[in-house]
């Protein structure tokens, strides 16, 4: 009687430690998942912000290299008119991520909202101004990765 006890008593304890271990390795999953959606997005607006006209050709890259879709066939159709107009003007933007936060996501897509600084000069403002962004990323996990497939400025 007291084997069977013990025996029921060890299934039980298993069986709970299992189910415990499993719901820990999922919250692991979806914090990786976040985190690697979080890092993504926060590239991807300093990327957006980031430009400077001596350097646009590796500037314009790095945007084009976190994209995909739409977003990446209407950055890479607006290139050329960008270099020029960013030569033109010898604009710099340095930008810096100030917060980022999911809106929603899955496994395969995720909506993030971004706030970014960025100190712009040009030939208007040589001293620089302040610009403040606020970014919605829309981002698709392809190949191990998570691009940006949208970008959209919200008030």
């Amino acid at each position: 009687m007291l084997t069977a006890g013990l025996v029921a008593a060890t299934v039980v304890t298993t069986a709970l430690s299992l189910w415990m271990a499993f719901g820990l390795y999922q919250q692991r999953e979806a914090d990786q998942r976040r985190q690697g959606i979080l890092a993504a997005a926060r590239q991807s607006a300093l990327n957006f912000t980031s430009l400077d006209y001596r350097h646009y050709d590796r500037d314009s890259a790095n945007v084009l290299a976190g994209a995909t879709g739409e977003f990446k066939k209407q950055f890479t159709a607006q290139t050329d008119q960008l270099t020029k107009l960013v030569a033109q003007n010898k604009s710099v933007s340095e930008g810096q991520v100030l917060e980022a936060g999911i809106v929603r996501s899955d496994e395969d897509s995720a909506r993030v909202l971004v706030v970014a600084d960025s100190k712009v000069s040009n030939t208007a403002a040589p001293e620089g101004e302040a610009r403040t962004y606020r970014l919605q990323l829309d981002l698709v996990h392809r190949d191990g990765r998570w691009l940006t497939s949208d970008v959209e400025f919200v008030g």
